[in-house]
């Protein structure tokens, strides 16, 4: 129905838009048009829907006519300093809204733009016309009381709001000074008076355990609990395997399987084996089979699909599936027969896959182990508490991963290496201590061997011509590299390709040269951003980060919804189902479903960043005053980035080098001093005091210590080392 609606709207603006076309009034295009009486509502309806969204006008005198000016549709992105950014779908570049240009836009709203001509600005800037569709309904932040007044206002936690709300003393709820609020918002306000709210729920006062994770969970419309409805269903799922399950299966319980993840996880979707006939490897990489489960349109299959993705916050996980399932009758518990998806793969001594079966599976994991005893095991052939037939069989499997790694070596794979933050909480939920969370030979084995099933499964159902989801990833375009190669010329290095022909294997070569060195870190996250984002689609196009040709994700359907559709692909074609008409379904699904969980990733990530600045900032508080060395993580006009060995990142103000006025340089990358020309670099050692921390902004200011300069606070070389 909507399909036709927008057909019908289109001719109407084709109509309008024809160079014959003279501005008319209703009536006289209602003729023009053939309108019938009954249809005359409706291109009433289409002429304000047009109107709204900047592409015709109505004169004075009533008649519609082409809007003249250059306008567009967008998403407006916010910033707390006023002005904004609006992100046009289809166009690279966002447009720049300046504070006075916003016209009561908020961030996340869908507005219509008008583009302003004549800027001399590199970008393009604009004016919000109208505001389509509001982006925000509810706000979480803290609410201040005003004394003796009853009234209240609410301090956003997204400072990209730009405004306080205001909430009428009927509308507070019961809320007092200091608490962490919801509130909806019922008036968006104008340019003389604030956006009005009514307080919805009291999270707790700020400080107390979880409130501050709550709030951002809440302000950015995660989900934290399940309906009553969906646990209730959950539980009623098999809690073990039943009978009937073993038909049309392979049997594999007798097999040898481990699982290896963290020591804190608590859903197991994947587990390995692997033996050897002669030279040949035979590795089988066994996933849960959620989709035995949750069918599909059921309740817990909807709730899925629109979370798209487990959460991993520092206090808490908001899980995709129900506990009842995603740690029960899904999770790969060791002893406990369960249900699997398993690709089992042929590898040759080269590490290619010379054949493979993709198989529904009934398997028992023998054995729980975690990245650091296997890591162990490895390093320092600390084998206690694993049988002679496990080590065995990780032996192999660390051989193995030796060839994949170099067969991914030889076609170009990129493979990125900087410490991620562990986040270690106290039983009051504060910061105990953060540290860099490093990869070793066991996580990278995983990390081979879930690759590689992916890799396989993809290639099998691009090569069947069948509805499937891929996991695409597109080289950086040509501004980014640019943009790289201008930072790695002031580090030293270089990529040897233009703009236009760099290959994964340049990055390759680049990162690999950087083995060990202290800026590798900060070259691999340059390398990073200068890379599109991988996608969900139902097209293939291949992974540039990873040299691939094909590549998709069929490993953890317990926490994120495309896998757990792809199972549903896969298992249709192995019973027999995929007709035309299910071919059909999918198709017509998949491309919302790819879309969908594309938009979740990114909030799930946005959220996860999120928690981590707070916690991180949370942290710092506790230590300000005190030295610390690291490294130049960024630059530009305002500040240096500097990041600390335990990944915190902190800015310098420009305005507090007092020893030179300095100016950033976009040509080299540079921040430079007019008079004496020190010059500071990515990479670039440096001591900085923690000044300030405020976990309000999510944000640490460092001052320079120079040397010879005495230290007020404690001196640390490393801040892991004392904590």
């Amino acid at each position: 129905m909507k399909k036709e609606e927008n057909k019908r709207k289109e001719v109407v603006y084709e109509w309008i838009c024809d160079r014959s076309y003279v501005p008319m009034r209703f009536r006289d295009l209602a003729v023009m048009l053939n309108v019938k009486a009954e249809e005359k509502e409706e291109l009433g309806q289409i002429l304000e829907e047009l109107q709204e969204e900047g592409r015709i006008r109505k004169t004075r005198q009533g008649r519609y006519e082409k809007q003249k000016e250059e306008t567009c549709v967008g998403l407006f992105q916010g910033h707390a300093r006023g002005f904004g950014f609006v992100c046009v779908p289809g166009e690279e570049d966002d447009i720049f809204i300046g504070e006075e240009a916003g016209n009561g836009a908020m961030d996340g709203d869908e507005v219509c733009i008008r583009i302003r001509s004549g800027s001399r600005r590199r970008r393009r800037e604009g004016e919000v016309i109208r505001i389509l569709k509001r982006g925000v309904t509810s706000v979480t932040g803290l609410y201040q009381q005003q004394p003796e007044k009853g009234y209240g206002f609410v301090l956003p936690d997204n400072r990209k709001l730009g405004q306080d709300i205001f909430v009428p003393k009927e509308k507070s709820g019961g809320a007092k000074d200091g608490q962490k609020v919801t509130v909806r918002l019922v008036d968006y306000g104008n340019d003389r008076k604030k956006p009005e709210g009514e307080v919805t729920d009291i999270l707790g006062f700020a400080g107390e355990k979880g409130v501050d994770i709550l709030s951002l969970i809440r302000g950015n419309q995660l989900e934290d609990t399940f309906p009553e409805r969906i646990l209730n269903r959950a539980k009623k799922v098999a809690t073990e395997v039943k009978e009937g399950d073993y038909n049309g299966r392979k049997d594999i319980r007798e097999w040898l399987l481990v699982t290896i993840d963290g020591e804190d996880t608590k859903d197991f979707d994947d587990a390995v084996s692997l033996t050897k006939e002669g030279k040949e490897f035979l590795l089988g990489v066994h996933i849960a089979d959620v989709a035995n489960y949750v069918q599909e349109n059921s309740g817990i299959d909807k709730e899925a699909k629109k979370r798209g993705t487990s959460v991993y916050l520092p206090d808490r996980v908001l899980p995709m599936l129900p506990e009842a399932l995603s740690n029960g009758i899904c999770s790969l518990n060791a002893g406990e027969d369960r249900l699997a998806l398993s690709c089992l793969m042929r590898i040759n001594e080269k590490g290619t896959v010379t054949s493979h079966e993709i198989a529904e599976t009934v398997i028992r994991v023998q054995k729980r182990m975690t990245y650091e005893a296997v890591h162990r095991f490895f390093t320092e052939e600390d084998a206690e508490g694993i049988p002679g037939d496990i080590q065995e069989m990780l032996n192999g499997m660390r051989q193995l991963s030796h060839l994949l790694q170099k067969r991914k070596q030889a076609r170009g794979t990129i493979d990125f290496d900087f410490p991620e933050a562990k986040i270690e909480l106290d039983e009051e939920g504060k910061v105990s201590r953060i540290r860099a969370r490093e990869r070793n030979e066991a996580t990278r084995l995983i990390e081979d061997f879930m690759i590689l099933a992916n890799e396989t499964v993809a290639e099998e159902y691009f090569w069947r011509e069948l509805p499937f989801l891929y996991r695409n990833h597109k080289g950086p375009n040509e501004e980014k590299i640019k943009e790289l190669k201008t930072y790695l010329h002031t580090m030293g290095y270089s990529l040897r390709k233009s703009e236009k022909t760099v290959k994964p294997r340049e990055f390759q070569k680049l990162l690999s040269s950087m083995k060990g060195k202290s800026e590798e870190p900060f070259v691999s996250r340059l390398v990073l951003r200068s890379m599109q984002q991988a996608k969900y689609e139902a097209e293939n196009a291949g992974h540039f980060g990873l040299a691939s040709s094909c590549y998709t994700h069929f490993t953890s359907p317990i926490r994120r919804y495309p896998d757990l559709q792809i199972h549903r692909i896969i298992k249709d074609l192995l019973r027999g189902r995929m007709d035309e008409e299910k071919t059909e379904h999918y198709r017509r699904i998949l491309p919302e479903v790819a879309l969908h969980a594309g938009e979740m990733e990114r909030k799930a990530e946005k959220v996860q960043q999120e928690a981590e600045k707070l916690k991180k900032a949370e942290f710092m508080e506790a230590h300000l005053g005190e030295v610390y060395e690291g490294r130049i993580s960024g630059l530009n006009k305002w500040g240096i980035y500097v990041e600390l060995a335990n990944t915190v990142e902190g800015m310098i103000p420009v305005a507090g080098l007092y020893d030179d006025q300095y100016e950033y340089r976009e040509n080299t990358g540079e921040l430079v001093g007019i008079h004496r020309h020190r010059r500071f670099r990515l990479g670039e050692e440096l001591k900085v005091r923690v000044t300030a921390a405020d976990t309000r902004t999510r944000t640490v200011d460092f001052e320079l210590v120079g040397k010879g300069e005495k230290q007020n606070g404690k001196h640390r070389n490393k801040i892991d080392r004392q904590q």
